[in-house]
């Protein structure tokens, strides 16, 4: 993976109370007694109303924290958004934007997606893109040209390594229990990879971290996160139960 570091990212959607901090706390214990320790990053993204609850129950570790999504604007009359700036405060470090709910749900574009992920930057956090086909793009053979279509209309300027990670979730995958094989998810992955060396050049693309997201759990973590080109995984119903997250994350040990 060159230099990449591999990330799991558990996103949470709209799950979790104030109580889910047992969770945190139950993941805490897993990863004190772990050894070795996971070879990777390890970041939950909650609900905002519990983000800060939760970051303060992993209080003094090495547990990231992120938003799901924010608006493109730092401030306004926005009623019931978050903005970028809004989730650092409360100490985030990644956001999640364009996630396929949100391209579905809230006909997102990818100007939009680019413009959340700007913003995302200048809070100065980490932009998670989603991109990913849906089943019907699959069955007609254009998943390379929508995944393309995507990270070229979602980039913003300025993009590095060090300000984005690239998500890869099809989206007949998430929540349904069905994966594309290993050689699917590389071949996909590879053709990221070279979308973004001619959007980015080659020694910032290669330095880029690629997830693999949908229907990721304890039974298939291995072999997906041993793929080429896969640099950890964005999970989500899995990631609630902190046992489960474990086995996804121990991938990594």
């Amino acid at each position: 993976m060159a230099s990449r570091r591999a990330l799991v990212a558990g996103n949470w959607k709209m799950n979790g109370l104030k109580g889910s901090k047992a969770e945190i706390t139950a993941l805490l214990k897993h990863w004190d007694k772990a050894n070795p320790k996971p070879k990777c990053d390890i970041l939950i993204c909650p609900p905002a109303l519990i983000l800060e609850r939760l970051k303060l129950a992993a209080n003094g570790s090495r547990l990231k924290f992120g938003g799901q999504d924010c608006h493109a604007n730092p401030s306004g009359a926005h009623t019931g958004d978050i903005s970028a700036e809004m989730f650092k405060d409360a100490g985030a470090a990644f956001v999640i934007v364009g996630h396929s709910e949100r391209r579905a749900d809230h006909n997102e574009s990818n100007d939009q997606v680019q413009a959340k992920a700007q913003a995302v930057h200048r809070a100065g956090l980490i932009a998670i893109i989603c991109i990913g086909e849906t089943q019907a793009e699959r069955k007609a053979g254009n998943t390379i040209k929508i995944v393309n279509a995507q990270i070229k209309g979602s980039l913003p300027k300025g993009v590095t390594a060090k300000n984005t990670v690239i998500a890869y979730e099809p989206v007949w995958a998430i929540g349904t229990g069905l994966t594309p094989t290993v050689q699917d998810v590389e071949k996909v992955h590879s053709a990221i990879r070279k979308q973004l060396t001619k959007l980015m050049g080659g020694d910032e693309a290669d330095k880029m971290r690629i997830l693999y997201g949908g229907s990721v759990k304890p039974a298939n973590a291995g072999e997906l996160m041993a793929a080429s080109d896969v640099d950890g995984a964005l999970v989500g119903g899995a990631s609630l139960k902190a046992k489960d997250f474990w086995g996804i994350i121990q991938a990594y040990t």
